[in-house]
């Protein structure tokens, strides 16, 4: 199931990242931030933006919170207020909690509170993560260029026992799939006879059009 909308709280550098590149794939964003200018900043691009402190229950509760599919938690510098607004956030129901962690410990703080994705601004960029969030088979996003991007897709159970040649994604899709990742080992260049199982990961090359609709095919 695809997510649709996105509340992001902490419109700092990765959160702000993050939300303009979900306003690039077309999804709808609610950014909250305490910093006035920070909000004003985003205003503009965001699909509604909202100076409030995010700590408090009922400022959450009176802006919906919990009929958002998504819930970003992107604080920066305190990690009281991110591990509050985590809790609060999973206590009214939001159904994926994904928050950034500023340390391994403040990480593992997280995930023991239930968090559903901890998230390392210093190793993931917001355009990365971006993608990763609104696409459930979607492993690893890495932009070539404006047009070209290389993307880790986990094989989904309908294609299990597939061979490339069945599937054929250049010439339906135009992207090609480049390696296939298995748990014996890796294999570069494959054939066309070369067999896709579940627990296999493909490497696949294309424009993020063409990616795109290929993953949307077989999710």
């Amino acid at each position: 199931m695809k997510t649709n909308q996105f509340l992001i709280i902490g419109l700092g550098r990765f959160g702000s990242s993050l939300a303009r590149e979900l306003i690039e794939l077309d999804y709808e964003v609610l950014g909250i931030d305490k910093d006035e200018e920070a909000v004003q900043d985003m205003s503009h691009i965001l699909t509604h933006a909202v100076v409030a402190e995010s700590t408090d229950e009922e400022v959450l509760r009176s802006l919906g919170a919990r009929n958002f599919d998504c819930g970003v938690v992107a604080i920066g510098d305190d990690i009281q207020a991110s591990i509050l607004t985590a809790i609060l956030l999973k206590d009214l129901g939001v159904k994926k909690v994904v928050a950034k962690a500023m340390s391994e410990l403040h990480g593992r703080v997280l995930e023991k509170i239930g968090v559903d994705r901890v998230v390392y601004p210093e190793r993931d960029m917001g355009i990365r993560v971006a993608h990763q969030l609104v696409s459930p088979n979607l492993l690893d996003y890495i932009e070539l260029s404006k047009e070209y991007t290389i993307a880790e897709l986990a094989v989904p159970r309908c294609l299990n026992g597939k061979s490339l040649q069945e599937l054929n994604p250049r010439a339906r899709f135009g992207c090609s799939i480049v390696a296939i990742n298995k748990p014996s080992g890796i294999i570069i260049a494959p054939a066309a006879t070369d067999v896709l199982a579940e627990k296999d990961i493909m490497v696949v090359i294309g424009t993020n059009n063409q990616i795109e609709q290929f993953e949307e095919s077989v999710s």
